[in-house]
């Protein structure tokens, strides 16, 4: 892995355990990700795509939340809906279409999902992706 610094997070490590299924453990937390039985897994969790759209549901509710009180705006509920799009012939989603549900009036709370879009860290990466970088090691 590359030199750590200040600004780095936990790692987060995947651990094979059969089949389609791995365990992902970090910052105290054990998570399960698979593949449905069609595609050979067991169904024992979301897939790693479907991880993707709950990072992103998720980041935005709590970002929206956040933004929501910085412009003083009473909201009762909040709730992020996320359809992913597969992009077509590639492995990969192409489109994530996000939809906000609350009592709120829209045009009352656009200012805060505009808000919400420019803080929210799972839109920004996945809108201005990343250096990855990837590095063999020896024996796990």
């Amino acid at each position: 892995m590359p030199a750590a610094d200040e600004h780095d997070y936990a790692v987060w490590t995947a651990t094979w355990r059969g089949g389609m299924a791995c365990d992902v453990a970090g910052r105290g937390f054990t998570l399960r990700v698979d593949e449905p039985e069609e595609f050979g897994g067991t169904d024992s969790g979301p897939m790693p795509t479907e991880m993707v759209v709950v990072a992103l549901a998720s980041c935005f509710c709590i970002a929206l939340a956040w933004a929501c009180r910085k412009r003083r705006i009473e909201v009762e509920g909040i709730e992020i809906d996320v359809r992913p799009r597969r992009a077509p012939g590639e492995p990969r989603h192409g489109a994530y279409a996000v939809r906000v549900r609350t009592p709120v009036d829209p045009e009352v709370i656009a200012p805060a999902v505009d808000l919400a879009r420019r803080y929210c860290w799972v839109t920004n990466t996945l809108t201005t992706p990343p250096v990855i970088e990837y590095e063999v090691v020896g024996p796990a």
